[in-house]
C-alpha cells in the first residue's frame, strides 16, 4: 500500500516592484534631501562669514567714527549673540529675504533678478561649448582608443580641466583679441548694441533673446561675438570632464556582449559607435550636469571678472572687494539654493532616462 505525501507548498511569489513606485519613491527621497542640503550650505555660509567678525565693521570700519560704527552695529543687530543672529538669519531665508547689500542698499533678491540673466546666459553658452566639444571628441577618442589621437585627446581633456579659468580667459583674450583682433576683449555687447537692446519691450536681460526679438542681424552678431571668448574659457573646463566620461563609457559599452555579437555579424565599427555605444555613454553626462552647473557658477566669478561680463559673479567679486559680506553671504546662499534645486531636477531627468538610477 503506497502512501502519498503532500506536495510542498509553493513558495510565495514576490510581487515585482513597479517602475512607477520606484520612481515615485526616488523623487520623494530626492525632494526631501533638498532641505538638509540647503540647511547645511546656508549654515556653512553663515559661519564662514562670521569668522571675519561683524559685517558692519568689515565694510565700514575706518570710514565711520567709532560711535557711529557702534550705532550701526546695534541697529543691524550684530552686537547680539551669534546663535540669535543665526536663527534670525534662517528665519529671513525661509521668508525669502537674503539680506540687503551695505554698499548700495540693494536687496540680494533684486541683485539676482537684475544680474542673474547674464550669468544664466553665460552658463548656457558654456554648456553648449562643453557639449559640442566634449561629446564628439570623447566619441572620437573611444573609436581610436590606444592610438596617438586618443592620447592627444586625453591630454587635451586634462589640460581643459586643470587650467584655471582666469588663465584660460586671459590667454584667449591675448590671442584672439589683442594679437589677432578677431573678437571683442570684454563686455556683453558694444555700447551701441546695448543702447538698442534697451529699446526692446519688456527685456528679458538675456541679450541673445532680446537681440533676436529686436530682429537686427548686426545686433545679434555683436552679442554672439562678445560671448565667444567667455563661453570658451568657461565651457572648456566642463568639456574636459565630458570628454573623459564619454570616452570611458563608450569603451565599456563597446566591450559588451551584444556589441561583440553585432561586430561578429560584420557591423562596421563606426556604426557600432553611432548606434550602440552613443546613447548609453550619454547617461553619465546627464547625472553629472548638476555638479557641472555648480562648477560653472563658481567659475563664472572668475570668467565674468576677466571679461567684465556683468552678471552675478561680477557683482560678487565687486562686493568682495568692498568687503560687503552681507551681500556676499546673501548671493552665495541664494546660489546654493539654486544649485540644490538644479541638482534635484537633474536627478529626476537622469531617473527618467535610466531606470537603474531609481534603485
Amino acid at each position: 500500500m503506497t502512501t502519498t505525501t503532500d506536495a510542498p507548498a509553493a513558495a510565495p511569489t514576490k510581487k515585482p516592484r513597479s517602475a512607477g513606485g520606484g520612481l515615485g519613491r526616488y523623487i520623494l527621497v530626492r525632494f526631501l534631501l533638498i532641505f538638509p542640503t540647503i540647511f547645511i550650505l546656508v549654515t556653512m555660509v553663515f559661519l564662514l562669514m562670521r569668522t571675519i567678525g561683524d559685517p558692519i565693521t568689515a565694510a565700514l570700519g575706518g570710514r565711520l567714527p567709532p560711535d557711529q560704527l557702534r550705532e550701526r552695529i546695534a541697529e543691524a543687530g550684530y552686537d547680539r549673540p551669534v546663535l540669535v543672529q543665526y536663527f534670525e538669519y534662517l528665519g529671513d531665508i525661509l521668508r525669502g529675504d537674503f539680506g540687503t547689500a551695505l554698499t548700495d542698499n540693494r536687496p540680494v533678491t533684486e541683485i539676482l533678478t537684475t544680474f542673474g540673466a547674464a550669468t544664466v546666459e553665460l552658463a548656457f553658452y558654456a554648456l553648449l561649448v562643453a557639449f559640442l566639444v566634449g561629446i564628439p571628441l570623447g566619441m572620437l577618442a573611444a573609436y581610436l582608443r590606444d592610438r596617438w589621437p586618443d592620447a592627444v585627446l586625453r591630454v587635451f581633456a586634462i589640460l581643459c580641466y586643470a587650467t584655471p579659468v582666469f588663465f584660460a580667459g586671459l590667454l584667449l583674450k591675448l590671442v584672439f583679441s589683442v594679437a589677432l583682433g578677431w573678437l571683442p576683449v570684454a563686455g556683453r555687447a558694444g555700447t551701441r548694441t546695448e543702447l538698442r537692446l534697451q529699446n526692446v519691450d519688456d527685456p528679458t536681460g538675456i541679450y541673445l533673446i532680446d537681440a533676436i526679438r529686436l530682429g537686427n542681424a548686426s545686433v545679434i552678431g555683436d552679442v554672439l561675438s562678445h560671448a565667444v571668448l567667455p563661453a570658451l574659457a568657461l565651457g572648456l573646463l566642463t568639456a574636459g570632464v565630458f570628454l573623459r566620461l564619454v570616452r570611458t563609457n563608450m569603451i565599456g559599452t563597446l566591450s559588451m556582449d551584444y556589441v561583440d555579437a553585432a561586430r561578429s555579424r560584420g557591423v562596421p565599427e563606426s556604426r557600432l559607435v553611432r548606434k550602440h555605444a552613443y546613447r548609453p555613454a550619454l547617461i553619465p553626462i546627464v547625472t553629472v550636469i548638476g555638479l557641472q552647473i555648480a562648477m560653472l557658477l563658481g567659475g563664472a566669478v572668475l570668467t565674468e571678472t576677466t571679461f567684465e561680463w556683468e552678471g552675478l559673479g561680477f557683482q560678487l567679486a565687486r562686493y568682495l572687494g568692498a568687503r560687503d559680506f552681507v551681500a556676499v553671504q546673501g548671493i552665495v546662499a541664494l546660489l546654493a539654493v539654486i544649485v540644490a534645486l538644479t541638482n534635484f531636477v537633474v536627478d529626476i531627468i537622469a531617473a527618467l532616462i535610466d531606470p537603474r538610477v531609481r534603485f
